[in-house]
C-alpha cells in the first residue's frame, strides 16, 4: 500500500520526537531479524508504522504486549493518549535480491556474502518498522550482529564493531547498512574519518584508484566547505561500492553507497574517471540539499536532485579538475530531458503537491525532468542571479532549515531576500512549468536575429564564426520578449546557447545549420560541438555519423552520437528492413575514423562492437583479446563483442559457458546471460523468456542482463511473438516492487514495433498497469510515435 500525501500529512501533525534503536541480526543466510524500538510524541489518537512482509512479528506498546492487526504492510497504534509512548516491533524478514529490502549477494568470485539495506521512498519499512516519510525525520541508533569479520558500515559514527552511535535527525529512506568482507581504504581529513569501500574480489581495482578516489573526496570537502556557511553535517564520511545496488549512487548522510560500475575492472577511460568525479560530487552536496535539509514530500525531490546534478558537473568541471564534465552533460544527459519534456508524462521541475498523491506516483518524478532538466534550470538560474546572490540565498535556506525539511517557497524566499531579480517570476515560468522554449535564428538582410518562442527569460552566450567555421566573437546576451539582432555579425555563422547555460531547443537558420552539418567537427570548441551534435542528430543521423563522425576528436562526442543513435534511431524508430543498411553506415564511420588516440579508439570500437556484421573481424578480437586498433580488451568490451557475435549466431552455448569461467566474476555471470540470450535461435528465446518470466526470485540485475540479449532490432521475426507475451506478463512481474517494476520497463522491446503492436500496449494500459510500469510504457510510445 502506497503511503497518501493525505495520510502522511495527517500523520505528520499528530506525531513529533521520534527516535529509534535499531538492532539487526544478520548471520543466519536464510532470514534476518529486525527489532526496533520507536520512541515518539502524539496529541493522541491513531496512527499506524510501517513494517513490509514480517514473517513473525511481537510488538509491545508501553511495555504491554499487544496484537495489532498486521496486514503485512502497516502497525496500526490505536487510541494512543497524548504524550510520550515506546513501541518495540521484533521481526523476522527475507533477505531481497532485486535491492528493495535487506539485499544479499553471494559473490562468484570468491563464495563471500554480502547484506545490504539500500533504501529510498518507501523502502525503509523492508527493513525495519518505521514512520516511513521524509518530514519525520529522526536520529537512528543502530546494532548489527554479523560475522565478526565482516566490516559493517552506515550512516553513525562507528564506536565498536556493529555499533554506531545516534545520528542526527535524518529522514528514515536515507538510513543505510552494508555488510560483508569489504576490502577498505581509510583515513583521516580536517579530523573527519573518512573511508571507501569495495567487495573484497574488487580490492585491487579499489587500490588501483584509492589515491584518485581519496583526492576527489577531499577537492569536494574543501570545495563544499568554502561555498557553504553550514559546517560538513556528519560525523564520518564513508564511500562504499556496493553489488547491485538499483540507483547509479545514493546519498546515505555520512555513508553514501555507489554502483559497482564506478569502479570498472580493466582499463578506466578518462569518461569514466570524469563521469566518476561528478557523481562523487553529487552524493556529497546532498549532505547539505536533501540530507541537512530535507523535502516536506516528493514534489520537492526536484530540491534534492536538480541542485546535486547541478553541483555535480560544476564541481567535478571547474574544482575537481575534470575538464570535459560539462561536454558530457551537453552530449549525454541533456538530450535525455528535452526528449522527455516533450513525452505526455513530463512535469513541472517543481510540480504541485496534489500532482505527486502517493509515494507510487513520486517514485516517477526521479526521472530526467528532476535531474537533466532540473541541472539546466539551475545553471539558467546560477547564470541569470549571478553565482554570489545564488549562493547567499542558499546559505540562508540550509542555516534556517538546517536538520529539518523545507519547501519551494522556503527556498525562492531566501533568494528572494538575496537578490534583487524577480526570482518568484523566474520560478513560475522556469520550475512550475511544464514544457521548454525554443531559440530561433532568423536573417534580416544578413543580419541574424534571435527571438525565443516561449515565456522564460534566458541569459546565454552566443558565438559567432565565419563560413570557415573559425570563431568570430562571442558574448552573453538576455533573450526575453523582443528579438535580439545582431548586426555586427551579418554575414556569419551564429550558434545561440553555445555554453549551454539555458535549456532551449536551437532552430538555426538555413545557412548555419548547412554550413554546421556539412563541418560541425570543424568547430574548436568541444563545448560547441556538444551543444550541436544532439541538435543535428535529431534531422538526419545518418548523414551526420557518416560525415562528421570520421572526424570528431572527441571520445565523449563520438560515444554520445553512436549511443543516441543506436537507442532512439536502430532501436526504437527504424523500421526492421532499414537496420542492415543503417548499421553498415554506422560501422563503416567508424571503421574510417580509426587509427587516432587510444581514447578516441576505445570509443570508436564501442560503436563498432555492435554495429559490424563481420564475425570474421569480431573473432579475431577475440582470439588476440585486441581490438585491431592494438588495444586490450577489459572485460566490459570483450562481453560486448560477445553480444554482438552471439547476436550474428556466430558463437554456441559451451564457448559461452568457458567464457564464463574465464571471467569468474559476477558481471561474467551477467554477460554470460545477455550473451545466451543474444543466439538467434527459438530454443535460445524460450530459455531466456523462461529465466526471465519463471522464477519469481529472480534479481533484477540477471532480469535486465537476460532482457538485453533478448530483444535485437535484427531478430525482429524470431522475438515478435514474445512482445504480445512481455506486454500480458509484464504487470505481473512488475507486482514486486518498484525498482523491479523499472526493470521490467526498461525491458521493452527494443525495436521498431508495428500499429498493430503498439495498439497491443495501449490497450493494456487500460487495465490496471502499476504505477512505475504505466510510466515506462507510455514514454515508450511517446519516444518511438513521435508524440
Amino acid at each position: 500500500m502506497s503511503l497518501t500525501l493525505h495520510e502522511a500529512r495527517a500523520r505528520a501533525a499528530v506525531l513529533s520526537g521520534i527516535s529509534y534503536d535499531l538492532a539487526l541480526d544478520v548471520t543466519s543466510p536464510e532470514d534476518f531479524r529486525s527489532r526496533t524500538v520507536i520512541r515518539f510524541t502524539t496529541t493522541g489518537g491513531g496512527t499506524f508504522l510501517e513494517l513490509h512482509r514480517a514473517e513473525k512479528l511481537d510488538v509491545t506498546l508501553d511495555g504491554s504486549t499487544v496484537t495489532p492487526v498486521y496486514d503485512g504492510s502497516r502497525i496500526p497504534l490505536d487510541d494512543l493518549a497524548p504524550g510520550r509512548h515506546e513501541v518495540v516491533v521484533d521481526a523476522r524478514l527475507r533477505y531481497v535480491t532485486d535491492g528493495e529490502g535487506l539485499h544479499t549477494f553471494t559473490d562468484p568470485a570468491d563464495g563471500e556474502r554480502y547484506v545490504g539495506g539500500y533504501l529510498g521512498l518507501d523502502i525503509t519499512q523492508r527493513l525495519f518498522a518505521c514512520f516511513d516519510q521524509l518530514d519525520l525525520k529522526a536520529p537512528i541508533t543502530l546494532t548489527v550482529e554479523a560475522d565478526p569479520a565482516w566490516t559493517v558500515l552506515s550512516n553513525g559514527l562507528a564506536t565498536g564493531p556493529g555499533t554506531f552511535a545516534p545520528t542526527p535527525p535524518i529522514a528514515c529512506d536515507l538510513f543505510v547498512v552494508a555488510a560483508g568482507p569489504f576490502h577498505s581504504v581509510r583515513w583521516e581529513y580536517a579530523g573527519m574519518p573518512m573511508g571507501w569501500h569495495a567487495r573484497r574480489s574488487l580490492a585491487a581495482e579499489l587500490d588501483r584508484d584509492a589515491a584518485e578516489l581519496r583526492r576527489i573526496t577531499e577537492i569536494c570537502y574543501d570545495h563544499f566547505g568554502r561555498i557553504f556557511t553550514e559546517p560538513f553535517p556528519f560525523g564520518s564520511y564513508d564511500q562504499v561500492f556496493v553489488p547491485e545496488l538499483n540507483w547509479g549512487a545514493q546519498e546515505n548522510p555520512g555513508c553514501v553507497t555507489f554502483n559497482e560500475f564506478l569502479l570498472p575492472r580493466g582499463r578506466v577511460t578518462d569518461d569514466d574517471r570524469r563521469r566518476r568525479a561528478m557523481v562523487i560530487a553529487h552524493e556529497m552536496s546532498h549532505m547539505w540539499f536533501g540530507d541537512l535539509v530535507s523535502p516536506v514530500w516528493w514534489e520537492d525531490a526536484w530540491l534534492n536532485e536538480s541542485f546535486a546534478d547541478y553541483m555535480g558537473f560544476e564541481v567535478a568541471e571547474t574544482a575537481a579538475g575534470y575538464t570535459g564534465t560539462r561536454v558530457s552533460f551537453e552530449a549525454v544527459h541533456k538530450p535525455g530531458a528535452y526528449d522527455a519534456d516533450r513525452r505526455r508524462s513530463t512535469h513541472a521541475v517543481a510540480p504541485a503537491s496534489e500532482h505527486v498523491p502517493d509515494v507510487a506516483t513520486a517514485t516517477t518524478i526521479f526521472d530526467q525532468i528532476s535531474y537533466g532538466k532540473g541541472n539546466a534550470a539551475l545553471r539558467q538560474l546560477v547564470t541569470w542571479l549571478g553565482e554570489e546572490d545564488f549562493l547567499a540565498g542558499v546559505n540562508a535556506y540550509l542555516t534556517a532549515h538546517r536538520f529539518g525539511n523545507a519547501t519551494l517557497e522556503d527556498l525562492l524566499s531566501a533568494l528572494d531576500a538575496a537578490s534583487p531579480r524577480d526570482v518568484r517570476g523566474w520560478a513560475e515560468v522556469w520550475l512550475r512549468r511544464p514544457g521548454h522554449d525554443t531559440i530561433r535564428v532568423t536573417r534580416r538582410d544578413g543580419v541574424p536575429v534571435l527571438t525565443r518562442d516561449g515565456v522564460r527569460p534566458h541569459r546565454f552566450t552566443v558565438t559567432a564564426y565565419t563560413p570557415n567555421l573559425e570563431p568570430a566573437g562571442s558574448r552573453l546576451v538576455d533573450l526575453g520578449d523582443e528579438p535580439l539582432a545582431l548586426p555586427d555579425w551579418s554575414g556569419l555563422i551564429v550558434v545561440p546557447n553555445a555554453h549551454g547555460e539555458t535549456f532551449a531547443r536551437l532552430d538555426l537558420d538555413p545557412w548555419s545549420l548547412d554550413a554546421l552539418t556539412g563541418g560541425l567537427t570543424g568547430v574548436p570548441d568541444p563545448l560547441v560541438r556538444a551543444v550541436l551534435w544532439p541538435a543535428l542528430l535529431d534531422r538526419d543521423p545518418l548523414r551526420l555519423l557518416a560525415g562528421q563522425l570520421p572526424h570528431e576528436p572527441s571520445p565523449t562526442l563520438i560515444t554520445a552520437a553512436l549511443g543516441r543513435t543506436r537507442d532512439h534511431l536502430i532501436r526504437r524508430r527504424l523500421p526492421a528492413a532499414d537496420v542492415p543498411g543503417a548499421l553498415a553506415v554506422i560501422a563503416a564511420a567508424c571503421v574510417s575514423a580509426a587509427g587516432q588516440d587510444e581514447q578516441r579508439a576505445v570509443a570508436l570500437a564501442g560503436g563498432l562492437a555492435w554495429s559490424t556484421t563481420d564475425t570474421d573481424l569480431l573473432r579475431r578480437w577475440l582470439a588476440a583479446d585486441a581490438t585491431d586498433q592494438g588495444l586490450t580488451l577489459d572485460p566490459h568490451r570483450r562481453w560486448a563483442l560477445l553480444h554482438r557475435l552471439a547476436e550474428l549466431g556466430g558463437i554456441e552455448a559451451p564457448q559461452i559457458e568457458a567464457e564464463q569461467q574465464r571471467d569468474g566474476t559476477a558481471d561474467g555471470v551477467l554477460g554470460a546471460l545477455t550473451v545466451l540470450a543474444a543466439r538467434p535461435t527459438a530454443s535460445a528465446k524460450a530459455q531466456a523468456w523462461a529465466a526471465m518470466t519463471e522464477d519469481p526470485g529472480i534479481s533484477g540485475r540477471r532480469f535486465r542482463a537476460l532482457a538485453a540479449g533478448f530483444w535485437s532490432p535484427s531478430q525482429r521475426e524470431l522475438v515478435a511473438p514474445y512482445i504480445p507475451a512481455y506486454v500480458a506478463a509484464a504487470p505481473t512481474l512488475a507486482g514486486r516492487g518498484s525498482a523491479f517494476a523499472a526493470e521490467v520497463g526498461r525491458a521493452f522491446p527494443a525495436l521498431t514495433l508495428t500499429d498493430e503492436e503498439h495498439a497491443l500496449v495501449r490497450d493494456a494500459l487500460h487495465s490496471g498497469v502499476p504505477t512505475v510500469l504505466k510510466r515506462h510504457w507510455n514514454d515508450e510510445l511517446d519516444d518511438r510515435t513521435g508524440h
